[in-house]
């Protein structure tokens, strides 16, 4: 499985577009079958209108490879002609000519001999002409080797047919994912969009790489094997046919059972990725609430499903080869027996026998690998479904095409009359008007669920709102695009995001093409340097996938850090400090008491002691803003807010004592 990186939310210093809003793991329900089969054909399909021309090259190879491949058996029956035809010549007295031959046989009562001499080229007293063999045989040779050869280069230009058409699919799902609203990512687990981007698009890849080409060449094979058949005996021909009715109902019944298994495989194989990454993310806290029996009993039963899923799926695309071997053995027993008993009758010869029973295998096989792709091209067919499903997500509003000018931003910000709901029926802010001047730090507070972060997550236009107005130096952001707003916020998030890289790297991402001295120097005004030069490799050091080779707090730092590369107009702090001891506390507090200085900040916090210098503090409860003032003047109200700081105070003191 593929991971994605650390944490959920997005980066810090205003880039991505990840939020960090309500998400969590919740499992999709498996989809139990395939919804439409000919629509996701067709849609697949119409992906390789673009390759229509190296398509139309490659039926053009295989037609040309597969007739030469028919023509082999034929020629090889020429040869084996030539050999019977001079061991019964040479059996026979010289001089005589072949209707003699055949007179005398069956004057001595050997009728079936002369049955037999007369189906064939005989030339009485001669034996084999090898000069002859020898330019058919090289003739069979040429001819196989071309048909591979030609094979050959068909399946090359498919091959670049598949990975085309898969490379543009997968820029379609990485642009699709630029498109999403944050909703998308916080009600679908991560695990299975991961599936869904991965391994479904590189089971597309082998679906379309091996069973286009290969149903192709075996369809041409069918119908060029069929036609010489046909020359060669109508009756041997017609006994062929029989298998086929067999074949395609075979085939329909067992596939029709094993399509809703294919589908359900995958569902099944994005719900265990989802489960994994789930506790990947959180083994730290699987093993300190002692959930890890629970998490591998959990794992347990995912797998298990995904093996009862992939099991059925396979077993029954699997019985479709067998039966349709039984068929073909069936019919090749028939035309033995019957060509052999047309040839001692001398109403065939037996090199077309021997090609006829050749045909009779290469007309059996193409069916029988056909059988055998089916379970190949169930499986794409459920992984397009679930690509094109993830490709049909409802996307965020389209940004005006004549956005507005946005002027020099101060940070002056209003919100008027503002609602919003998650849900259609559970509004969760409503009428919400705040007006804050440039320069102010803002520090928004409440209880649980009360709408701190889905405030900010309207600022930055993560989530649109239902009514009233967000306006930056009086302009309606919905007036400007996305990328507009989210430009002028810089965000420090509670979870930290890091990359597999160097500290220079993650600290640099802030900012693109920042040289080295200012990102040492974001890196000391954030206390990042002093522990950064402590390290062997200093700013070279490597981050591993977690960055569990440094400490939270170090983490949390590094991100302060990046936020202070990118010198944002406006500045949002999630609970920045939560992860760091007291005394870096302090620090950082010192830090960003430099990085509001001149800006607008928003800061969200839970303990109210770290905000009480804030110039207004906004207190929030059920989606509404009930108190508004300073720290001093809050607690002079002895309103809510006093209530939230005093239970908080009793707190601490409560724990010290």
């Amino acid at each position: 499985m593929i991971r994605r990186p650390q944490g959920q939310g997005p980066m810090a210093g205003g880039f991505g577009r990840g939020g960090f809003g309500r998400g969590g793991f919740g499992m999709a329900p498996p989809a139990q079958k395939t919804k439409d089969v000919r629509k996701t054909a067709r849609r697949l399909l119409l992906r390789l209108r673009p390759e229509w021309p190296r398509i139309s090259a490659v039926a053009l190879l295989s037609s040309t490879g597969v007739a030469l491949t028919v023509v082999g058996p034929k020629i090889l029956g020429n040869a084996t002609n030539l050999i019977f035809a001079g061991v019964l010549g040479k059996a026979l007295p010289a001089g005589l000519s072949k209707q003699q031959a055949i007179a005398l046989l069956r004057a001595q009562g050997r009728g079936q001999i002369a049955d037999l001499i007369s189906g064939a080229n005989v030339i009485p007293g001669q034996g084999i002409d090898f000069t002859q063999l020898e330019h058919v045989l090289a003739l069979a040779a040429l001819v196989y080797v071309l048909g591979a050869l030609l094979s050959w280069l068909s399946a090359y230009v498919m091959a670049g047919v598949a990975q085309r058409t898969v490379y543009r699919m997968r820029q379609d799902v990485e642009a699709k994912l630029a498109r999403l609203p944050l909703q998308y990512f916080d009600r679908n687990p991560h695990g299975d969009l991961l599936s869904r981007t991965t391994n479904d698009i590189d089971n597309i890849t082998t679906t379309l790489q091996q069973g286009l080409s290969q149903l192709l060449t075996f369809g041409l094979t069918i119908i060029g094997v069929l036609a010489l058949m046909i020359w060669i005996s109508p009756l041997l021909a017609l006994v062929s046919l029989v298998t086929i009715p067999l074949s395609i109902v075979v085939t329909m019944l067992v596939a029709r059972r094993s399509q809703s298994q294919f589908a359900a495989q995958w569902a099944r194989t994005g719900d265990l990725n989802a489960h994994v990454e789930a506790t990947h993310t959180g083994h730290t806290l699987v093993q300190v609430f002692g959930r890890r029996q629970r998490a591998i009993e959990e794992f347990n039963r995912q797998n298990q499903l995904l093996y009862e899923a992939s099991f059925k799926a396979q077993f029954l695309s699997g019985l479709i080869m067998p039966a349709i071997q039984f068929l073909g053995n069936l019919n090749y027993v028939i035309i033995a027996a019957v060509g052999g008993y047309r040839v001692a009758l001398g109403t065939m010869s037996l090199g077309d026998v021997q090609a006829f029973i050749l045909y009779s295998r290469q007309f059996t096989m193409p069916i029988t690998q056909i059988a055998n792709q089916i379970n190949l091209l169930l499986s794409g067919l459920a992984s397009s479904e679930r690509v094109f499903e993830f490709l049909d997500a409802p996307e965020e509003d389209l940004d005006r095409t004549d956005p507005l000018a946005l002027p020099p931003v101060a940070g002056r910000v209003s919100l008027e009359r503002v609602s919003f709901r998650y849900e259609p029926e559970k509004p969760l802010i409503k009428d919400l008007s705040l007006q804050v001047s440039p320069g102010q730090t803002i520090a928004i507070v409440g209880p649980t669920g009360a709408g701190k972060t889905t405030v900010v997550n309207l600022l930055m236009r993560f989530y649109e709102i239902d009514a009233g107005a967000i306006r930056i130096e009086d302009v309606d952001t919905r007036d400007l695009t996305r990328d507009q707003v989210r430009r002028v916020f810089g965000m420090v998030l509670q979870d930290t995001w890091l990359f597999t890289g160097t500290i220079a790297d993650n600290i640099g991402y802030g900012r693109a093409g920042a040289s080295r001295e200012e990102i040492v120097a974001a890196a000391t005004a954030a206390y990042v340097d002093q522990f950064v030069r402590t390290l062997p490799d200093g700013y070279e050091t490597v981050l591993n996938e977690d960055a569990s080779n440094i400490s939270s707090g170090q983490k949390q730092l590094i991100t302060i850090a990046r936020a202070f590369l990118a010198n944002p107009s406006i500045l949002i702090l999630d609970e920045a400090t939560s992860n760091v001891d007291t005394r870096t506390e302090v620090l950082i507090q010192e830090a960003m008491a430099r990085l509001r200085r001149g800006r607008t900040s928003f800061v969200i916090a839970h303990r109210l002691s770290t905000i009480r210098n804030a110039d207004s503090i906004v207190v929030m409860d059920a989606g509404r803003v009930v108190e508004q003032g300073s720290h001093a003047e809050l607690l002079h109200r002895d309103g809510f807010y006093a209530g939230l700081y005093q239970s908080q105070f009793a707190g601490d003191l409560a724990a010290a004592s």
